[in-house]
């Protein structure tokens, strides 16, 4: 099993749980607050490292009481942090969440340090870059950054995923073109597509544009409904698993993670979904981002229960 990168973004995940959002000029309590290590590209290689994966990451931290914070707990989980580098004067990313009872939430983000993880810095990694077998991608940082790395992977024969999200319309076709696997989730493949995506049908049918388009696989996850495949292996859908919701927050780099993990492992795609399919669902049991992502012998137990 080959070594995976992910170049991304990390954030300190400030979570506030909530009955409700305040109105202009409210001031509510609120019920509780939590502090985590999250971001898109710290959380898809945590939950790959916690499953096994040996995983190095590309990103950027401040020079504030954060990024130690941030280093220790990637190093924790065995994640290679040699491309983690501070930016001087500038502070780290965070990301104010605020969690509803019912388990759904509302993100704020601030890119921090990430806005400066740049092409040179790939550059500066490829050697070991070129050893891996996948680089992972998501939106939380400059897109310059990601399209060389798109190339990069390309034109080293690479295996390249991509998580767009935060969604942005107007992507490079050109870009996307020569991705391995695209998955986004429901509102992102319709910004991305500009197609109305309401149901698995229509989001089949707006999955089926882009593999037109040339990417090799594209896999849309459905939240509780599982994930949607359309590629080169035809079209299924993996269905959802059923649990009790405590916390959704990063229930989809839960799904990431894992499929990462697994395909990186053996190369099965429906194996791989249906693994991530049910870690995602593992993950929204407990509260937290990366806190709530099961190891290895935890989500054997999960699975063994259902």
């Amino acid at each position: 099993m080959g070594k995976i990168a992910v170049i991304g973004s990390n954030m300190v995940d400030l979570i506030t749980y909530i009955d409700r959002m305040p109105d202009q000029g409210e001031t509510l309590e609120a019920p509780g607050f939590a502090l985590g290590c999250g971001g898109k590209g710290a959380n898809q290689a945590v939950a790959a490292a916690k499953l096994g994966a040996d995983v190095v990451m590309l990103s950027k931290v401040g020079d504030d009481m954060f990024a130690d914070n941030t280093l220790a707990n990637f190093q924790r989980f065995g994640i290679d942090t040699r491309y983690v580098q501070r930016v001087p004067g500038v502070s780290s990313g965070v990301a104010p969440i605020f969690v509803r009872a019912d388990s759904h939430n509302s993100i704020l983000i601030v890119k921090g340090a990430n806005a400066y993880l740049s092409p040179a810095d790939i550059d500066a990694a490829a050697d070991d870059l070129r050893e891996c077998t996948l680089i992972v991608l998501q939106l939380e940082v400059n897109l310059e950054t990601v399209y060389y790395a798109i190339e990069f992977a390309h034109q080293h024969g690479i295996a390249v995923l991509l998580n767009p999200a935060p969604a942005l319309p107007g992507l490079s076709a050109e870009h996307l073109a020569h991705l391995d696997f695209l998955i986004p989730n429901e509102s992102e493949l319709a910004l991305i597509t500009g197609h109305t995506v309401d149901s698995p049908d229509s989001a089949r049918a707006a999955a089926q544009t882009l593999v037109a388009s040339g990417i090799r696989h594209v896999i849309v996850t459905l939240g509780e409904h599982g994930a949607l495949y359309v590629g080169e292996e035809g079209e299924f859908q993996v269905p959802g698993r059923r649990v009790i919701a405590r916390d959704t927050t990063g229930a989809g780099d839960a799904f990431i993670g894992c499929f990462i993990q697994q395909w990186n492992r053996d190369g099965g795609i429906r194996h791989a979904m249906e693994q991530a399919v049910a870690y995602s669902a593992c993950s929204v049991t407990a509260l937290g981002t990366q806190t709530s992502y099961p190891d290895s012998e935890a989500f054997a137990r999960f699975l063994q229960q259902r």
